[in-house]
């Protein structure tokens, strides 16, 4: 018989096994995202506060600063689906650090315009490139990379930090311009964009493997990336290979809608609007902000919804209710703040952006691998949307004198957006789902 008295241990002698990290790294990485997304949020929001600070001093009119925002809105958008690829050829890291720093450049520049051309260059291209750079490209390459587990809940999160920040940091911008003129705050935009860089260089890292992770939630390692040739050609390929799925356009075409119906109008046009009936500029303002407030609910929610629901049902749900709000918002306008207000405004928060999380899950579900890029088309569309809308919504407004006209068109545009999420029902998905 064999003698195992000096090879078996007791169970009580063995060495303790190394305990599991508390915290795993994937959470850092969103957090890192999180504070990157909420600082550089207030961005694009600016042009659409100083509106009648620089049509005071330069005589602008309505039209041609919302041109700027359009064509800050129209590269936004199409910056997205490269800025994805980009991310995956050069890393996170760097593309994020660069995209703050035009942001900063184009921020501060604009200090010292006097033509209109030069805001349309500040801010158009230069910011407008650089919030696209980290746009929804982002949020869907960290989920998709660090997360297996929880990716709707984490896209929601990250969503749900960039668009409520663009909308929570207004009071303070709007106080800026009101009080110490629109350079103040503009500057103090170009500071913040420069600051928000150091915690990406500390503590971004670019996959779960570089610390020998695997993705949160995961039991096996995901493929290794294969990434040939260009950004730019990955991008068009991805491009090229989506438009000849039915689901691309449709997804496209209702989330042009979504950017037309909320940073196109709302988030470019509320606060001139509401000042046309006589609301302070910082009253206008601080209602975006409680819209931004309750923007983080309504996304974490959608991100968690969408974890256990039918994502094209709760795309039909969020266009239907947010076009029968559009549709009742010109009779809310008044001198002071009224009930009724303070009901859409909570309630236009909770659905501002609550289609993204479905949206980024239907584009892993039909796309697999090539969600991330393709989401950024989905994107690029969206910003499209955004861009025609706050150029027709400034035409509109000196053309008639209000907003009316184009609150009522929004609202029908939203109806369209439902009948192409009920399309969306009859496709199938033709790509596995992968991580990215």
């Amino acid at each position: 018989m064999t003698d195992t008295s000096e090879t078996a241990q007791p169970l009580t002698d063995r060495p303790p096994a190394p305990p599991a990290p508390r915290l795993h790294y994937a959470w850092v990485v969103a957090g890192v995202a999180l504070l990157v997304l909420l600082g550089s949020a207030g961005f694009r929001s600016t042009p659409g506060l100083m509106m009648d600070a620089l049509n005071a001093e330069f005589g602008w009119s309505h039209a041609t600063i919302a041109g700027a925002v359009s064509v800050n809105l129209t590269l936004y958008g199409l910056t997205a689906p490269f800025a994805a690829a980009l991310m995956d050829r050069f890393g996170v890291r760097l593309v994020v650090v660069c995209a703050l720093l035009i942001i900063s450049t184009g921020a501060g520049l604009t200090v010292l315009m006097t033509q209109s051309w030069q805001l349309m260059l500040c801010w158009g291209v230069l910011v407008g490139l650089g919030s696209g750079s980290m746009a929804g490209a982002f949020a869907t390459t960290v989920s998709g990379r660090w997360f297996h587990a929880r990716q709707g809940l984490v896209t929601g999160v990250l969503t749900a930090a960039g668009a409520a920040g663009n909308l929570v940091f207004m009071p303070l911008l709007a106080w800026l311009v009101e009080q110490h003129g629109w350079r103040t705050a503009v500057v103090v935009v170009s500071l913040c964009a420069t600051a928000v860089a150091v915690p990406v260089l500390l503590f971004m890292r670019e996959r779960p493997a570089d610390l020998g992770l695997l993705p949160y939630g995961a039991i096996e390692a995901p493929p290794a990336p294969v990434l040939t040739g260009s950004a730019i050609a990955r991008s068009l390929r991805v491009l090229r290979e989506a438009s000849r799925s039915r689901a691309f356009w449709l997804l496209a075409g209702s989330f042009a809608i979504c950017g037309a119906t909320t940073a196109g109008l709302v988030g470019t046009h509320f606060v001139p609007a509401a000042h046309d009936h006589g609301m302070p500029v910082t009253t206008s303002a601080s209602l975006l902000a409680m819209i931004g407030v309750f923007d983080v609910i309504g996304t974490i929610a959608s991100g968690w919804f969408t974890d256990r629901f039918d994502s094209r049902l709760l795309l039909i749900t969020y266009y239907a209710l947010r076009g029968l709000s559009l549709l009742l918002l010109p009779r809310l306008f008044a001198g002071s703040l009224q009930p009724p207000m303070l009901a859409f405004v909570i309630f236009y928060g909770l659905d501002w952006v609550a289609t993204v999380p479905p949206t980024v899950a239907l584009c892993r579900k039909h796309f697999g691998p090539d969600a991330p890029v393709v989401f950024g088309w989905v994107l690029a569309a969206h910003q499209i949307g955004a861009a025609i809308v706050a150029a027709l919504a400034g035409l509109a407004r000196d053309q008639f004198g209000d907003y009316d006209a184009a609150w009522y068109a929004a609202g029908g545009l939203c109806a369209v957006a439902v009948g192409c999420c009920l399309a969306l029902r009859m496709v199938r998905p033709t790509a596995p789902v992968a991580l990215s």
